[in-house]
């Protein structure tokens, strides 16, 4: 799975890599490690406001939900079965691009993972890039705050990845450049299954 990510690029870079301005400059914070169990804003371009980058917080809470603790269980969300998870199908057609600079990821070195090796992961191409995710926008029952979330969705793993992930065999979908617009517009999530992928670079940390 995908929680720990790396974004570490200016403000400029950012906004002019995606076309996109920020919309609160000033709640982005450049950050070597996200720890996603930190439920942080990060941010994201949605197919609502494509030219805008929005603080979203990590950790997709659906609409319906009575409070805030289904984030812990939805901050990846598998691509296989987002249209028919409960806590999914309805953000289905909310798309957005997660950026990202990196992402962190265990290898298991024996059988019970009691050693393991971190490893950090990009693609070989892009510096700064953007995950495949899905967001929604819940109001608390409790006094009707507003918070917007989202999920970063993931895949079967390549051959890469199933070396290093080799525990669960999964990757988040990391989009190609060109396909941006593909995501945002709504186009079939098998689209974007593995064998979808991006080349990867993989190094020790």
């Amino acid at each position: 799975m995908c929680y720990r990510t790396q974004l570490n690029s200016k403000i400029k870079k950012i906004e002019n890599t995606f076309d996109a301005r920020f919309l609160e400059p000033e709640l982005f914070q450049p950050r070597e490690e996200i720890n996603a169990f930190e439920y942080l804003k990060t941010p994201v371009v949605t197919n609502e406001a494509p030219g805008t980058l929005e603080m979203f917080h990590w950790g997709l809470i659906p609409f319906w939900a009575k409070d805030d603790k289904i984030r812990s269980m939805t901050l990846n969300g598998r691509i296989e079965s987002l249209e028919e998870k409960p806590a999914f199908r309805n953000s289905v057609p909310n798309r957005c691009l997660v950026v990202a600079t990196g992402y962190y990821e265990w290898q298991w070195l024996d059988p019970k993972g009691k050693t393991k090796q971190k490893y950090f992961i990009k693609p070989a191409d892009q510096d700064l890039f953007a995950f495949a995710g899905i967001y929604s926008h819940w109001r608390s029952p409790s006094d009707g705050s507003p918070l917007n979330s989202y999920t970063i969705v993931t895949t079967e793993a390549n051959e890469l990845m199933s070396k290093i992930h080799n525990n669960k065999m999964r990757m988040p979908v990391v989009l190609r450049r060109e396909d941006w617009n593909i995501w945002l517009s709504g186009a079939d999530l098998k689209n974007f299954a593995f064998p979808y992928e991006v080349e990867l670079k993989a190094e020790k940390v």
